[in-house]
């Protein structure tokens, strides 16, 4: 597995998680849900991605969309 592929499974577990914790919890978590795609957006035009570096410290090989 490469970090682009940790970080896609990573980033659809965390939307998935925000709208079952939406869903049963609060409204709230809609927040959790916009940081997660205002994350993705801001690492599509900047190549920046927090869960990429942590991926890479725990030594998942490096892939195309990530360096």
């Amino acid at each position: 597995m490469s970090i682009d592929q940790a970080v896609f499974r990573f980033a659809g577990i965390m939307v998935l998680l925000s709208v079952a914790l939406t869903y049963y919890v609060s409204q709230y978590f809609l927040l959790f849900t916009a940081f997660i795609g205002l994350n993705l957006l801001q690492s599509s035009f900047t190549g920046f991605c927090p869960a990429a570096m942590f991926f890479r410290l725990l030594g998942v090989k490096a892939g195309c969309a990530f360096k």
